[in-house]
């Protein structure tokens, strides 16, 4: 049995991409926590947002997220927000190895200027937004095990460093 491996940063950083290339290397399950929160509220996160709130949201963000914790041999994907609850992150410590996956603010805004999925962006000052999350964000992001700065690398060598670290972390 080994730990689960745990992505996080912010939004648009390529949690899912890595996390499936991982999933497939390591033979390990996936879970991308935004993925199966929208599968239980059978409604995508804006509209969670929009109808139930961002409380409501992240009360069934520390749930399922939780719950996935609970077992192991997983690659899980976090949602861009849910290290920043203090459960999480504990849990996230006792069962897996954590990657904060960085990238800067300006490559963010390249990645996610015309998204139309991210509830948290739909503010006017797209771009003042943007750094304001990740500023906002990355002293606790700093608390994952591992830091990968993403800006100029492809998924393949992203999943092959977090690879290399994982396997070497006694896991």
């Amino acid at each position: 049995m080994s730990k689960n491996l745990v992505l996080t940063g912010m939004m648009g950083v390529g949690k899912s991409t890595i996390g499936k290339i991982l999933a497939e290397k390591l033979s390990f399950n996936f879970k991308d926590i935004d993925n199966l929160i929208e599968e239980k509220e059978k409604n995508s996160i804006s509209q969670i947002f929009k109808k139930k709130s961002e409380p409501y949201f992240r009360k069934i963000e520390n749930e399922v997220t939780l719950r996935e914790l609970k077992n192991s041999n997983n690659v899980i994907s976090l949602g861009g927000g849910a290290f920043l609850d203090k459960s999480i992150r504990r849990a996230v410590k006792n069962s897996g190895v954590s990657f904060w996956l960085d990238v800067s603010g300006e490559e963010l805004i390249k990645r996610l200027r015309n998204s139309k999925k991210r509830p948290l962006l739909m503010k006017k000052n797209f771009s003042e937004n943007i750094n304001k999350i990740y500023l906002e964000r990355m002293k606790t992001y700093s608390e994952s095990d591992y830091r990968i700065k993403c800006n100029f690398l492809k998924p393949e060598e992203i999943a092959s460093r977090i690879l290399n670290l994982y396997e070497n972390s006694g896991n």
